[in-house]
């Protein structure tokens, strides 16, 4: 099935994600590098929150992020690294039981992603899984990585050494 092969690499970048959360300056969460940068608090939260988009992306075929009328309420703010990494593990777990229920079928079926009404794309969903889900967390992670550099704060290994951490 193809669910089994997802879930070693969702684990693994779930696992990486961890250690970055882990590492935010609770001191620093309204820091950002740039104006038209989130800020370190709002970079972590949607970090710990983005494995919860793989219910929508499981159970329907469409989802439609600006919706008439608004979209869902906004995340609540995270404000401690202990907060952040206990919301990613309570997401982390629901998708991997989304994902353990799945069959092939499910994932070869075509999901949509809408703005304002409008398609943006459509992909298998287990492509959504690996790029909207997936790829999105490992690119925000290294966002977070590149601000917790330039906030000084030791960047945790992901992949293999940083400077902080060369020892594997």
């Amino acid at each position: 099935m193809l669910s089994k092969s997802i879930l070693p690499a969702f684990n693994q970048i779930v696992d990486g994600t961890k250690s970055v959360l882990a590492a935010v300056p609770e001191d620093q969460l309204d820091w950002r590098p740039h104006d038209k940068s989130w800020k370190l608090g709002e970079l972590a939260t949607h970090l710990a929150n983005l494995p919860s988009w793989t219910m929508a992306t499981l159970s329907v075929s469409e989802f439609d992020i600006s919706p008439a009328g608004g979209g869902p309420p906004p995340m609540a703010a995270l404000t401690t690294g202990a907060e952040m990494v206990a919301a990613l593990e309570e997401n982390a777990a629901a998708a991997r039981g989304a994902i353990e229920n799945c069959t092939d079928a499910d994932l070869a079926s075509p999901w949509t992603m809408l703005v304002a009404g409008e398609a943006r794309f459509t992909l298998p969903k287990a492509v959504v899984l690996r790029t909207f889900i997936m790829d999105h967390m490992i690119h925000h992670r290294a966002q977070l990585g590149v601000y917790l550099r330039m906030l000084d704060v030791p960047v945790p290994q992901l992949f293999g050494p940083t400077a902080d951490f060369p020892d594997m």
